[in-house]
């Protein structure tokens, strides 16, 4: 008789998702997988064929990870597109290693697009086009496009340690992109 299994598939994921968060998912190995789940590396293989069936189901909880810390940021700010932007740039900020699985990493079949990630089920990006055509955009989603450009680059440079602006500078920065962008 076989031995019950004590290792969910849960367990694994979230196991692995700390690996990630903390080293980035390249560095998942099946030991190191193990010692965090607190298991053999047999139950992993039971359940997982190989890694790359695992990190979909961990993109996909960083995906709901990043949706979280999104719909719980801060909206504040009048100016569109600025509370979106923070929040991007804030995520790459204090977890790299998520937004680089997220963000920059190849896109496949299981995978989202940049705009449906952020986007969101609140469809965030939409409400923010429409908050800029309320305030007389002339062409929002083109504004959207430059801005999300602009944002996206900053965010970049906060993964690789080259962002250093606090919330008030980044803010400032943000609304003169946003005005810049929108003549």
């Amino acid at each position: 008789m076989s031995r019950k299994a004590t290792i969910t598939q849960k367990e694994i994921v979230n196991a692995a998702f700390k690996i990630t968060r903390k080293e980035g998912f390249e560095q998942i190995t099946s030991r190191k997988l193990a010692a965090q789940a607190g298991c053999s590396t047999q139950p992993i293989f039971r359940i997982y064929e190989n890694m790359d069936a695992l990190k979909i189901d961990v993109y996909n909880k960083a995906a709901a990870y990043y949706e979280d810390y999104y719909n719980d940021s801060a909206k504040t700010h009048e100016t569109p597109f600025v509370d979106l932007g923070l929040a991007y740039i804030g995520f790459a900020q204090k977890y790299p290693h998520l937004f680089r699985l997220l963000f920059i990493s190849e896109k496949d079949k299981d995978t989202k697009s940049m705009y449906d990630l952020v986007n969101g089920s609140a469809e965030n990006v939409v409400k923010e086009i429409g908050k800029a055509q309320s305030m007389g955009a002339k062409n929002a989603q083109q504004l959207f496009m430059h801005m999300w450009i602009f944002i996206h680059g900053a965010a970049c440079m906060a993964v690789t340690g080259d962002y250093d602006l606090d919330e008030a500078a980044s803010v400032e920065m943000l609304e003169s992109a946003y005005k810049a962008f929108g003549l």
